[in-house]
């Protein structure tokens, strides 16, 4: 029996799988969870914006043999369906012919994350206790239990903060550190979820296999399939101002809204107005902040880079921490001095980079999506990269399909629309010729 222990701050996603990792390398696992069993509510599929998995979450899982178990619950959707004003539909696949990322409901992911973490991982966890703070140096971490009111001390070798992004471990212990940088920025938008649910029959209501879009300029509507036959839909809309969350004040006013705006949604759930309340009204926030690690402790996850939900990635890019902590772990032979330091030095820009991806693909999905400039663009793109694969990788499939660090994807994705758009404006038909053989020699000469 090994004598090496760990504990994890934060029962989530993040924390979960971190749990399997270490128990893989012999160590003995607690996690402290701020909140209830979640396995022990009633855990309605629209809780939460739905994940979409891709290429790195399951790398992460599959690692530690965990990713078949998740499969079981994972929904394909191989590429963006777009809703306009009319009701009519374009389709924008994702990838290649097969390609798809995966529609997960956060709530059924996280209970059987806990499961795994529990039966594969020997991980205990203890609920309702809320970290009050960390002796960073000491890899000691102190609990209060949120009924009861005890106070605990859990002593280890090593300490993971993964408690999400208003971190306790980083606000109590990381953030009192001398030099310590911090920013929280909000952005402009809020969300909140609508769950459109299933035939009466069970069937889906939408395309099941494709991301429902209805792009509106400054606002859009999204919708991810569950295993049940409904939807979970996210308006996400600016929080004040003239066409905001702020004017929907009446029932009134949320069917008018939809009515107008959109009209195919509507028609499928002309109860929109009462069930409105059902989900809270949210911020979305992108936190940065350095270092990520002191002494014996280690920020995870969202505490580390939280970002908005705009690429889907935010888990993806926890799950790929776990990935690059292990590797490093190999490396460095659990030195974990050497571990943390070349972790945050190396994660880092990844961090900053999936969020400066996710803000952007927010302007793409909500003004570009449904320009049909824009969607010529992404159609040469995927034909030249299908010509080349060796020169091109769309920027998407190199976030979503591939293991090119996000920091480098954000830098080629804007290069590479650099050169399209400059190519774009040399040929005055290119509605035309987009497919032509000069247009072809024209992004080869750019490249």
């Amino acid at each position: 029996m090994s004598n090496k222990t760990a504990t994890i701050v934060g029962a989530g996603l993040v924390g979960s799988l971190w749990a399997v990792y270490l128990s893989k390398a012999g160590y003995k696992v607690t996690i402290v969870e701020r909140r209830p069993d979640i396995r022990k509510a009633d855990i309605s599929a629209g809780k939460s914006i739905n994940l979409a998995l891709s290429t790195r979450g399951w790398k992460a899982l599959d690692t530690v043999g965990v990713g078949d178990e998740i499969r079981k619950m994972a929904i394909p959707m191989y590429g963006r369906m777009m809703h306009d004003l009319q009701g009519n539909l374009s389709y924008q696949p994702y990838g290649k012919e097969g390609q798809a990322i995966f529609s997960v409901s956060r709530g059924g992911l996280n209970a059987k994350m806990m499961d795994i973490a529990e039966q594969v991982g020997n991980a205990q966890i203890f609920y309702n206790e809320r970290c009050t703070g960390v002796d960073l140096e000491k890899g000691i971490v102190y609990t209060e239990h949120s009924e009861t009111k005890e106070k605990k001390v859990y002593h280890s070798d090593v300490v993971f903060a993964a408690d999400g992004a208003f971190s306790a471990v980083r606000y109590n212990s990381m953030q009192t550190l001398d030099r310590f940088d911090y920013s929280q920025k909000y952005i402009e938008d809020g969300y909140r979820e609508i769950l459109l649910p299933a035939n009466s029959d069970g069937s889906y209501p939408l395309e099941k296999n494709a991301l429902h879009i209805w792009p509106r300029g400054r606002f859009m509507l999204i919708a991810l399939a569950n295993e049940n036959g409904s939807f979970t839909c996210t308006l996400f809309m600016p929080m004040k101002g003239e066409k905001s969350f702020e004017r929907l004040k009446t029932k009134a006013d949320v069917n008018e809204f939809f009515q107008t705006t959109f009209p195919d949604f509507y028609k499928m759930m002309p109860n929109i107005a009462d069930a409105w309340e059902n989900h809270p009204l949210s911020a979305l926030a992108i936190i940065r902040c350095y270092p990520w690690t002191h002494g014996k402790t280690a920020l995870m996850g969202d505490a580390a880079h939280a970002t908005v939900p705009f690429y889907g990635q935010g888990m993806n890019c926890g799950f790929e921490d776990c990935t690059v902590m292990w590797e490093l772990m190999q490396k460095h032979k659990e030195d974990w001095p050497k571990v943390f330091e070349e972790y945050q030095i190396l994660r880092k820009p990844d961090g900053d980079g999936v969020q400066d991806l996710s803000l952007q693909n927010y302007h793409v999905m909500r003004d570009y999506v449904a320009d049909p400039m824009f969607q010529l663009q992404k159609k040469i793109e995927a034909r030249f990269s299908e010509k080349h694969p060796d020169k091109w990788m769309p920027v998407y499939s190199q976030v979503t399909f591939s293991h090119i660090r996000y920091s480098d994807a954000f830098k080629a994705g804007n290069r590479q629309d650099e050169i399209m758009k400059a190519v774009m404006a040399k040929f005055p038909d290119i509605e035309k010729v987009w497919d032509s053989e000069e247009v072809e020699k024209e992004i080869l000469k750019s490249i």
